[in-house]
């Protein structure tokens, strides 16, 4: 009687394990999202951003995190937009200091003039997003 009791409880055992085998590889299509970057895709096609030009400081930046663009002006009166998602692994640089836009995640630092990685693990430039200035105001496209 004893082997009927540890049966059922061996078969629920294998048909667990046999469920959850099959599962882990539609669960591992899912992905962590960690590489995507379809989550700046929205805001490319978003209306245009606008910040005032004087909150923008020669040779640095301003994020503006909902929109998810950083405008910098490496140069006075030069102004250049770029997505403020990180190549690396889709953080949100969270600064601009020194001449390199910051981010928080791995210290990848990218320059305010080209978007080029300056350092840390990202090896992708930020996608440069178009500018315009109208007064003293810039639109980001």
């Amino acid at each position: 009687m004893s082997d009927q009791s540890t049966d059922p409880s061996r078969r629920t055992v294998l048909r667990g394990a046999a469920v959850g085998g099959a599962a882990l590889p539609l669960l591992a299509a899912c992905g962590s999202g960690s590489g995507s970057s379809s989550a700046s895709a929205p805001s490319a096609s978003a209306a245009p951003v606008t910040v005032a030009a004087k909150d923008v400081p020669v040779g640095g930046g301003k994020i503006l995190t909902d929109q998810q663009v950083v405008v910098t002006q490496p140069e006075k009166g030069t102004y250049k937009a770029f997505t403020a998602i990180c190549t690396h692994q889709g953080c949100t640089v969270n600064k601009v200091l020194g001449g390199k836009i910051v981010c928080p995640c791995h210290g990848s630092t990218f320059s305010i003039t080209d978007g080029s990685p300056q350092g840390g693990p990202a090896q992708s430039a930020l996608a440069e997003k178009k500018v315009s200035v109208e007064g003293d105001q810039i639109s980001v496209s």
